[in-house]
Order: C-alpha cells, then sequence, then structure tokens
C-alpha cells in the first residue's frame, strides 16, 4: 500500500522524533559515571573502617631504632613503617571524604578516633624519620683500615638512600639526592657498601 506524501512526511518527523528521544552520553560523562560506581564499590565502609588501627606500631618502630643494627636495614624499617602508615591515614581519609555520613553515624567516634591516631603516628614517624635519614646524608660515608691504608667506604646502602628520599618527597628533594650521588662517586672504587663490622665502629672515622 502506497502511503501518501503528508503520510510519509508524518512518519518522517515521528522517526526522527523517535530518535531524539534517545540521548547519547559522552565518553566522559560515561567515565565519570562507571568510576562514581566503582568508588562506591571499593570504598571500605565502616565495618572494615573499624578493623583498621595504627596502634601496632611499636615493635616496628623499636626495631628502626635499634642502634646495634646496620643503618641499612634501620632505615628499610623506617621506610616499610611510614609508607604503612601512610597508607592507612590514606585509607581512612579516602572513604570518610567520600561518605562524610562515616564521621557522624551512631558509633563512629571509634572511627575518628582511630583515623587521628594514624594522621599522628604519621606525623611523629615522619619527624623520626626524617631526623635519621638527614644525618645518615650528612655522613654518608665512612673511612676504614684496610691493609694498613685509609679507605673511604659507603656507610650503608645508598640506593636504600634514595629511596627513603622518595618516600619522604622532603622539598629539597633534589639537593637531598644530589649528596648522594655524589657521595656515591667518592667510593664507586670500592668494592661494596660498610661491612656490618664497620658499621659497628671496628677501626673506622667518620668522614
Amino acid at each position: 500500500m502506497r502511503l501518501s506524501a503528508s503520510s510519509a512526511v508524518a512518519a518522517t518527523v515521528l522517526m526522527l522524533s523517535s530518535a531524539g528521544c534517545v540521548k547519547e552520553i559522552t565518553s566522559d560523562e560515561r567515565l565519570d559515571r562507571d568510576t562514581k560506581n566503582l568508588s562506591v564499590k571499593e570504598t571500605p565502609g565502616a565495618a572494615e573502617l573499624q578493623k583498621l588501627s595504627c596502634d601496632d606500631t611499636s615493635e616496628a618502630l623499636n626495631k628502626a631504632r635499634n642502634v646495634n643494627r646496620p643503618e641499612t636495614d634501620r632505615l628499610v624499617d623506617y621506610i616499610q613503617l611510614y609508607s604503612s602508615l601512610r597508607k592507612r591515614t590514606a585509607t581512612f581519609e579516602e572513604a570518610m571524604n567520600r561518605n562524610p555520613d562515616l564521621s557522624y553515624r551512631e558509633g563512629s567516634q571509634s572511627i575518628v578516633a582511630a583515623k587521628e591516631a594514624c594522621v599522628q603516628q604519621s606525623a611523629d614517624v615522619r619527624v623520626e624519620f626524617e631526623t635519621y635519614l638527614r644525618e645518615l646524608i650528612e655522613v654518608p660515608t665512612v673511612q676504614e683500615i684496610k691493609g694498613g691504608n685509609t679507605v673511604t667506604v659507603a656507610r650503608l646502602d645508598f640506593n636504600t638512600l634514595r629511596q627513603a628520599i622518595e618516600t619522604l618527597e622532603p622539598d629539597d628533594k633534589d639537593q637531598l639526592v644530589g649528596k648522594v650521588n655524589g657521595a656515591e662517586k667518592k667510593v664507586s672504587g670500592t668494592t661494596a657498601p660498610a661491612s656490618d663490622e664497620a658499621a659497628s665502629g671496628k677501626e673506622r672515622r667518620r668522614k
């Protein structure tokens, strides 16, 4: 059956109108929608946050403070402890920023207190960590007596020093890395960093 000209025009208008009802979303809108759904799914809830704490750091901190241990090992302990505290603090902050109700709902006092404890612990450990790091960078080499000769050797592993700087990200990061690189050049002719015996102070004097 043939449609009249007016019927054909009407059908065309109807089809165009129907097509206009389907709203196309941009790739940015789709990404934003998917991200929001993912964020809600992955953000820890109150039950998960109540299990999170920064009260278990005493043992790790005491290991890092132990002056009888090799300095490289102590620095690694500070790196790991500070990174762990910072990660836990970030988890609290991100979850509570995305879901502000977590700070005000009934029984949230423990979550807020745990978050504040993590913030304080992170700050305290950072100060101690940075103080120790700067001490090491200030005196990164030692002198040892080998075969009757005085030689300059590394006080500890230089790569660990650089990793510690990257972890802390101080304002003078580039200058500190430069000092470590300069110290490394001084001992480039040696075979290895200072030994454990050297770390204990046998036949050496700091340079």
